[in-house]
């Protein structure tokens, strides 16, 4: 039996919002399915929880309080439109120039 992986809507060092909650972030990784444990999974409320056999995506995020990492279903995000940076600790970590919505990853960063 052969499983069809699609293809990651967003690239990483795009900003991209979520469609719920208040908080936005840089993609940092991308995993082509689901890859995080099964209890983190199941915390999420039912009604809430988005299906496994999609890209998952590591955010280097914030909202108005905090700056955190999350782990986030593509049907969960949107783009960014504000055009405004991140304000993320980590950011050069992984990233270097932002211009217009995406980051350019580091040379020395990669997989």
């Amino acid at each position: 039996m052969t499983q069809l992986v699609r293809s990651a809507k967003f690239d990483i060092g795009r900003v991209v919002r979520h469609r719920l909650h208040p908080f936005r972030g840089v993609i940092y990784d991308v995993d082509p399915t689901f890859s995080n444990s099964e209890e983190w999974w199941l915390s999420i409320p039912e009604e809430l929880r988005p299906v496994k056999d999609q890209p998952f995506y590591h955010l280097l995020a914030e909202n108005e309080e905090h700056s955190y990492v999350a782990y986030v279903s593509e049907q969960n995000l949107l783009d960014d439109t504000s055009g405004m940076p991140v304000n993320h600790p980590e950011i050069e970590n992984y990233f270097c120039d932002f211009l217009g919505g995406n980051y350019a990853l580091r040379d020395s960063i990669g997989h």
